[in-house]
């Protein structure tokens, strides 16, 4: 199993592209398809989620196809960033043929940025969500941008201890598969390294604290229970798999998420995965789809926080 860094996602037929407020710490990411639409599933990990479109991913659902996926700051205000990514799609002519038009199928999750960093009235928008599909290349930034903007992970004791998330990619290859990820980590607990080692957290003194450690300590309330967290992720297969398939790719991919981010998918927690790949081409086996999935999403939430730089007060591994 090789791992292509960062790399370049038109083997997967997909282009992520970002829209970014710096000054409010907010911003949204659109992974969209290339040049045409793509099949799509997801898993939800948390309880605390703020979604649109899940239902159509659900297998025997009607509707076959994702035209993009949005991940946006801004919690459920953000989601108003769908739809300029649908503006976007309706003036190409992409989505769901009805006729007299097109349907552009965007599911959508959100992120809790709203505190501590930038301004709580600063959200996503319409125009953020076209622009987001406008920039998209098959080189996606990483870091402190897009939806990973107002990003912090380690909230275990409070704002004043945490550190800056973002966004991360990778992909990983086997034996001529591959599979691509993208996490926006704006986690409760700690974001840890291959080996188990918190690489960034709550900081205390000139150490982690460890969030599982406060928690089995304290309990949440005695952690910093107000904290609102996500961790969103996308991954992408270069094969066809149909819905049932994608969606045990997306469930699988939660392992990356509980070996990465300790604790993660909680009562407190939005996380969910999504799962793309293409709709026609050679098919791919989907327990090796499984398997690099997790490889791919533990590496891009890894680079998210290595990749982010901080601001207001909050470090970054990227500093």
């Amino acid at each position: 199993m090789s791992d292509a860094a960062r790399g370049d996602l038109r083997r997967f037929g997909v282009a992520v592209g970002h829209a970014t407020d710096a000054a409010g710490a907010t911003g949204c990411t659109v992974v969209r398809g290339d040049v045409g639409p793509l099949r799509g599933a997801c898993a939800v990990f948390g309880r605390a989620t703020g979604t649109r479109e899940l239902a159509l991913l659900e297998p025997g659902h009607h509707v076959d196809r994702v035209d993009a996926v949005l991940v946006t700051g801004g919690s459920a205000y953000g989601l108003a960033a769908a739809d300029g990514v649908m503006r976007w799609m309706e003036e190409r002519g992409r989505g769901f043929p009805v006729g007299a038009g097109v349907v552009p199928i965007v599911p959508a999750a959100v992120l809790f940025d709203l505190l501590p960093l930038g301004r709580f009235d600063a959200r996503p928008t319409s125009a953020m969500g076209y622009e987001a599909c406008e920039r998209a290349s098959s080189l996606g930034a990483e870091g402190s941008v897009g939806a990973g903007t107002g990003l912090t992970v380690g909230k275990a004791l409070g704002p004043a201890h945490c550190m800056k998330g973002g966004v991360g990619i990778a992909t990983v290859e086997s034996h001529g598969a591959a599979v691509a990820a993208l996490a926006a980590v704006n986690a409760f607990g700690d974001v840890c390294d291959a080996s188990g080692r918190i690489i960034a957290g709550a900081r205390l003194d000139d150490s982690f604290a460890g969030a599982e450690r406060v928690l089995a300590a304290h309990g949440l309330a005695g952690a910093f229970g107000n904290a609102h967290q996500t961790t969103i992720a996308v991954v992408v297969v270069d094969g066809v798999l149909d819905k049932l398939a994608l969606q045990g790719v997306a469930r699988a991919a939660g392992a990356a998420l509980h070996r990465r981010v300790r604790p993660a998918g909680s009562l407190v927690d939005g996380d969910v995965i999504f799962a793309l790949g293409p709709l026609t081409g050679a098919a791919a086996d989907p327990v090796r789809a499984e398997m690099l999935a997790v490889a791919a999403l533990e590496q891009a939430i890894e680079r998210a926080v290595r990749t982010a730089a901080g601001r207001d007060g909050v470090p970054g591994l990227a500093d």
